[in-house]
């Protein structure tokens, strides 16, 4: 009787160890110095890891105002904690710098990925 404890206690260990490691954090293999230099690097690559990576922020190119509705987004959607006025924007304008909006590539008007 103990010994097939034992073994369904060890079978409930494996099957639920996979979805608790996707609940762990991460490191990622990235530092703000991997990005363009600008005021408010560092504060905005801290701000976004803390989620996903920032190669992802990095792929983006979209006006203040887009950007500041991805912060809205991820705020009301994801759980993101709000950035007082001042740290909102240092983050802003070092987006707004860094990653402006790039021509169309031919695939149509501009969507927010994160809106899906």
């Amino acid at each position: 009787m103990m010994q097939r404890l034992a073994w369904f206690a060890l079978a409930g260990a494996l099957w639920i160890a996979p979805a608790m490691a996707q609940t762990s954090f991460t490191p990622r293999d990235e530092s703000p110095q991997d990005f363009p230099a600008g005021l408010g690097r560092d504060e905005t690559f801290y701000a976004c890891t803390a989620c996903h990576g920032f190669k992802l922020v990095a792929q983006q190119g979209m006006t203040r105002a887009q950007w500041d509705d991805s912060i809205n987004l991820m705020i009301r959607r994801h759980n993101m904690p709000p950035l007082d006025d001042k740290d909102r924007d240092v983050v802003l304008n070092y987006l707004e710098a860094a990653y402006p909006p790039r021509a169309p590539t031919g695939r149509g008007v501009w969507q927010n990925p994160f809106a899906k």
